[in-house]
C-alpha cells in the first residue's frame, strides 16, 4: 500500500460489517489509526471483529460502541477517538439501514423515526461533532458520508430510505459550503446494489439487477472503500461537495 493516510485518525461508523468494515480495513493498510464506532462488535458475515483484525495486521484501531441514533454516542466516539489519537482528520457517517420495499401507503410514524434518526440524522450529527473538531486543527479534515442511488434517483416502494438518502446527499452538498472556510471537505459516496448483509440477508437485492448493470455485476465492498479512500485523502484535496457514484453504471442511463 501507499500510507496515503499515515497519522491520520478517522472514526467509521457501521464499520463492524459490510462498506464500513471493508472502508475501516482500507484505511488501516494506508495508516490511518481507526476508531470502529458501531452498535455490535461482531460482523454480521462473521469473522474477527474489525478493530482486533486491524491490530492483528499490524495496524491501531479501538471500537466504541455507538448508536449513531444517538447524538451522545456519537459525540463519545468523537472524544474517544481525539483521546486516543490526537486528533480526528476523517469522519466516515457509513451506519445506515434499509427496512426492505414499504410502500408509502404502509409507513407509520414509528417507521419514520426509526429510519431517519439512523440514516439522516446520524450523518448530521456525525458531521457536526466531527466539525467541532477539525475546525480547530491546522489541516482541517474530511468528512465522507454514505448516500445511495436511492438519494438521488427515485426507486418504487422506498418513500423512506429515498427521502433519507436524499437528504443525505444535500446535507453533503451543503455542509461543503458552510465548512469549506474552516479547510473542512464535504462529499458524499452513492453505491448502488453493493454485496453487503444489507442486501442479501435483509433485502434480497443483490443479484436481482445484474443484466442492468453495465458492468454485470453487483459491487463489492472494496469497490466502495477505494472510493472512500480517494475522497478521505490528499488525492481529493480539491473535491469538496460531491456526491460520487459507484453503481457499474446503473443509473448512467
Amino acid at each position: 500500500m501507499t500510507d496515503k493516510l499515515d497519522g491520520k485518525a478517522a472514526l467509521v461508523t457501521g464499520a463492524s460489517s459490510g462498506n464500513g468494515r471493508a472502508i475501516a480495513l482500507r484505511f488501516a493498510e494506508e495508516g490511518a489509526s481507526i476508531t470502529v464506532a458501531d452498535i455490535q462488535e461482531a460482523p454480521r458475515q462473521g469473522g474477527e471483529p474489525t478493530h482486533e483484525l486491524i491490530e492483528t495486521e499490524g495496524g491501531t484501531a479501538q471500537f466504541v460502541k455507538t448508536d449513531v441514533s444517538n447524538p451522545e454516542d456519537i459525540q463519545t466516539a468523537v472524544e474517544r477517538t481525539v483521546n486516543a489519537y490526537g486528533s480526528l482528520d476523517i469522519m466516515v457517517n457509513n451506519a445506515g439501514i434499509f427496512p426492505g420495499l414499504q410502500p408509502v401507503d404502509e409507513v407509520d410514524e414509528d417507521d419514520y423515526d426509526g429510519l431517519m434518526d439512523v440514516n439522516l440524522k446520524g450523518v448530521l450529527f456525525g458531521s457536526k461533532f466531527a466539525a467541532e473538531v477539525m475546525r480547530d486543527q491546522d489541516d482541517g479534515g474530511a468528512i465522507v458520508n454514505m448516500s445511495s442511488i436511492a438519494g438521488l434517483n427515485g426507486f418504487d416502494d422506498s418513500p423512506l430510505y429515498c427521502a433519507s438518502k436524499g437528504g443525505v446527499a444535500n446535507l453533503t452538498r451543503e455542509l461543503a459550503m458552510e465548512l469549506g472556510p474552516d479547510g473542512i471537505r464535504v462529499n458524499a459516496i452513492n453505491p448502488g446494489v453493493i454485496e453487503t448483509a444489507m442486501t442479501t440477508e435483509d433485502e434480497e437485492v443483490a443479484g436481482t439487477m445484474v443484466e442492468e448493470i453495465p458492468l454485470r455485476r453487483d459491487g463489492e465492498p472494496e469497490d466502495v472503500a477505494g472510493v472512500a479512500l480517494f475522497l478521505a485523502s490528499d488525492d481529493a484535496a480539491y473535491v469538496s461537495g460531491h456526491n460520487l457514484v459507484v453503481d457499474g453504471g446503473l443509473t448512467a442511463g
